[in-house]
């Protein structure tokens, strides 16, 4: 079976640009999991993953699987613009006892598609863990079209896909060009359209709000899957107050993992410092996101 449900992508607490917050992130987990999460992924876009040194990914991957000690899968991201580096973090992934990795098409360079597939068939050719995908074409420039996501998943140890384009008919297609493939794992990322994705047939949501609240996304995912529209209606409007508030305080793309950090701080689960180029919040935004949080009644929703 595929994999389901609600995959947190995890912010990586920090004390400073390369010291993690260890305690925060044992916090974290314990707090993620106990809410229900199906899953939980490491080093993504919420990770930061491109702002870190090999030293602190390495780090939190070794970390993060003592934490979680076997209780639900641990998927690890392995994007990097060098080919060498993602095999070696995948390596270090499974020594760790990490379960999958995730990759992106490798940035800066742009790939065109015959390009992208001959990477990924030449990158499982040394891959110790099954792969999925990750379509983040905001960040990278370069969109995993449907058709080569219907050839990738001809390609031993490619098992699955998280698709952050935020796009339905994209969707649609690739999900019609897999209908063949219940076996493969199809996720999304933005958390505003996850409850649509499932209802039309997607197995969950990488949702980065499941790190506040992962016991809400769990119910959304669940209320979804059974077609509960009353309930997905009562707990799609929660995510977007979350969407519209927490994710929106600022005026920079950056926002969103700002207010995420930063209402995680507030809640008392771990540290708010963000990795180089960007600061964590001051005063008068911190205030805001506090206010947010007491509006939005956030203890009922742990």
């Amino acid at each position: 079976m595929p994999l389901r449900g609600i995959v947190p992508p995890l912010v990586t607490p920090l004390l400073d640009n390369d010291t993690l917050d260890v305690e925060g992130l044992e916090r974290l987990i314990e707090h993620i999991i106990g809410g229900g999460a199906a899953a939980l992924f490491l080093l993504g876009t919420t990770g930061e993953f491109a702002s870190l040194s090999y030293k602190i990914r390495e780090e939190l991957v070794q970390l993060s699987c003592r934490f979680v000690a076997g209780r639900v899968p641990v998927l690890v991201g392995i994007s990097d613009s060098a080919f060498t580096e993602s095999l070696n973090l995948a390596h270090k992934a499974a020594q760790y006892g990490a379960d999958a990795v995730v990759i992106t098409p490798p940035y800066y360079f742009s790939s065109g598609q015959p390009e992208l597939l001959e990477y990924l068939k030449r990158i499982m050719k040394a891959m110790p863990l099954p792969l999925f995908i990750y379509n983040m074409p905001v960040h990278t420039k370069v969109m995993f079209t449907p058709e080569t996501v219907r050839a990738a998943a001809e390609i031993p140890g490619i098992i699955g896909m998280k698709d952050s384009s935020a796009n339905l008919a994209y969707f649609n297609q690739v999900q019609y060009l897999l209908k063949d493939r219940p076996d493969f794992t199809f996720m999304v990322g933005p958390e505003e359209i996850t409850a649509e994705f499932v209802m039309m047939g997607g197995h969950g949501g990488v949702n980065g709000g499941a790190n506040m609240f992962p016991k809400l996304y769990v119910d959304l995912y669940k209320a979804a899957a059974a077609h509960d529209m009353p309930k997905v209606l009562e707990l799609r409007d929660k995510a977007m107050q979350i969407s519209t508030t927490i994710y929106n305080v600022g005026k920079y793309g950056s926002s969103y993992l700002k207010g995420l950090k930063c209402a995680l701080s507030v809640m008392g689960i771990c540290s708010d410092f963000m990795a180089e180029p960007f600061h964590r919040f001051n005063e008068p935004e911190r205030k805001i996101i506090e206010a947010a949080l007491e509006k939005l009644d956030y203890k009922s929703l742990l």
